[in-house]
């Protein structure tokens, strides 16, 4: 009897997609524009535009950038408006955006940019577990994405997994 070990997963042509890979290496960067209101509540038009004057924009240069507020407040639209005005040279993208949700428009652009033909006909494992934060969104959009072309979808870990889909012959 031979002791040579053999990985099953890799002669299986299983291929694994790892989530954590669509955080992407885009700069990242937010503004909160509650300093900038009067008090910390109320927006001023005269104090806002002073503000937004006095500010180092060029820090935020090829990043992608979300706008945001942190109190509840009433904020017109022109005020968001305004502060996209003063990125727009200096930024990749801007977003109406907190943390949690520019990561999920960024891990959204990412799998847009995936070639869904790299998995034609693959067998394909979703890998989600990983210490960095992955928007549920996310795992939707690579499924509906890979589905027309993969063989069979899988998400978990290589030894215990959770079939999701397979193609119909």
């Amino acid at each position: 009897m031979s002791n040579e070990i053999i990985n099953r997963v890799q002669r299986s042509g299983l291929l694994t997609l790892e989530m954590k890979t669509f955080y992407g290496h885009q700069k990242r960067k937010l503004i909160d524009i509650q300093p900038w209101l009067f008090n910390g509540l109320v927006l001023k038009e005269k104090i806002f535009r002073e503000e937004l004057k006095n500010h180092n924009w060029s820090q935020y240069a090829n990043t992608y950038v979300g706008i945001y507020c942190s109190v509840e407040t009433i904020v017109p639209n022109w005020a968001f408006m305004l502060v996209s005005t003063y990125l727009f040279p200096h930024t990749k993208s801007v977003f109406l955006a907190d943390e949690l949700e520019l990561e999920k428009i960024i891990f959204s652009e990412n799998i847009q940019e995936l070639d869904p033909n790299e998995f034609k006909d693959k067998r394909v494992l979703i890998k989600g577990c990983s210490d960095t934060y992955i928007p549920v969104k996310s795992y939707l959009e690579i499924t509906t994405k890979l589905m027309d072309v993969v063989k069979s979808l899988m998400f978990g870990e290589a030894c215990s997994n959770v079939p999701l889909y397979k193609k119909k012959k």
